[in-house]
Formats: structure tokens, C-alpha cells, sequence
């Protein structure tokens, strides 16, 4: 009884230890998810059709085309 007690306790303490696993695109500079934070923005989209939330400072300057 002991031993099931302690196990119960072990596992217990693990799931609290480790946060959910989100997939890290962009660079490793996103996350993937599936709604963004308010500040952050999508530019692309991740291989499990979740939205890569991206920090504005982390994604590509547009540049204007020269004619």
C-alpha cells in the first residue's frame, strides 16, 4: 500500500514538473499554437496545422521592391 502511495505521489510530481510540449518553429524563435498571444503575430504555419506565433522583433522586414 505503501509502494502505490509513493508511486501515486511520483507521478503526481511529475505532471506538475513538466509544462505541455509546444512545438518550437521559426528558427526556434516561435511556438506553436493554437491561438497567439496578443503581441505576438502568425506568419507561418506549423507542420500540425497550429499557427506559429511569432514575437513581431523576431520576424522578416518587409522590403519595398525597387522599380
Amino acid at each position: 500500500m505503501k509502494l502505490l502511495l509513493l508511486t501515486l505521489a511520483a507521478l503526481l510530481l511529475l505532471f506538475q514538473l513538466t509544462p505541455g510540449s509546444t512545438l518550437r518553429c521559426w528558427n526556434l524563435h516561435g511556438k506553436c499554437r493554437q491561438k497567439c498571444f496578443k503581441k505576438e503575430r502568425v506568419y507561418v504555419y506549423c507542420t500540425n496545422n497550429k499557427m506559429c506565433c511569432v514575437k513581431p522583433k523576431y520576424q522578416p522586414k518587409s522590403i519595398p521592391w525597387k522599380v
